[in-house]
């Protein structure tokens, strides 16, 4: 589904991507683990045209996201919930998820998606009023991906979603993660410093290191992996 091809992106003169490959195929759940500053957000940004690559390739369903404006790649559908969440604080639940579905011209089907995040996150039906601003942390990552999921996204990216959340709240949103790929078959690209977490709900995985790939493999795999345990896992 999505090929990214010796990319390189940099930050003025600072490179952040030192010409990292990857692929991720329909329906998987992909995640890429690593330390801050390691190029994990950027590889985000520089798929969703944020931070234009100064060289390499993506190819989206056999189509080059080279060169093309941020607006158009999320027209394609690919989607990203930033880290941060950066939810419209001034704007109602309601509204916030009316802003995801922007782009869409099909009445019923928002309606449907409407009643399938509401089910999902209970509490965001209770505030659908409530400005986005007054929700706790935990409730406005539940919002950020809701507002995300209302654009029918054919990739799902997720920058950080437990960042700064306790944990109790950060299995819930991983469960829903693994929940919603599962229902959906939506394709979901997971960036996270959570590494016990991302690997166990996701289905392969990639370790960034300043910039480049230094591992590959299954979850399953990199979770025996002596140096993921001793770096990421904590083990």
């Amino acid at each position: 589904m999505l090929k990214v091809d010796n990319l390189q992106t940099y930050y003025g003169n600072i490179q952040a991507l030192k010409g990292i490959s990857f692929e991720i195929n329909e329906g998987e759940i992909i995640t890429v683990i690593g330390a801050n500053g390691a190029g994990k957000t950027t590889t985000l940004m520089s798929i969703s045209g944020i931070v234009p690559p100064r060289s390499g390739q993506i190819i989206f369903r056999d189509e080059s996201l080279m060169g093309i404006e941020p607006d158009s790649i999320v027209s394609k559908g690919i989607i990203q919930v930033p880290e941060g969440r950066r939810i419209f604080p001034y704007l109602t639940v309601q509204e916030n998820l009316d802003m995801g579905a922007f782009l869409r011209k099909d009445p019923e089907g928002i309606r449907e998606d409407f009643e399938y995040i509401y089910s999902m996150f209970p509490i965001l039906a209770e505030r659908k009023n409530q400005q986005g601003g007054t929700l706790s942390g935990g409730e406005q990552q539940m919002l950020a991906i809701s507002r995300a999921i209302m654009a029918r996204p054919k990739l799902l990216l997720l920058d950080e979603p437990s960042l700064g959340l306790a944990p109790i709240i950060v299995q819930k949103i991983f469960e829903i993660i693994g929940k919603f790929n599962k229902e959906s078959g939506t394709t979901i690209l997971l960036v996270e410093q959570n590494a016990n977490m991302a690997l166990k709900v996701a289905d392969r995985g990639y370790v960034m290191e300043t910039g480049t790939i230094a591992m590959a493999d299954t979850c399953e795999n990199l979770m025996k992996s002596d140096e993921v345990r001793r770096a990421y896992l904590g083990i």
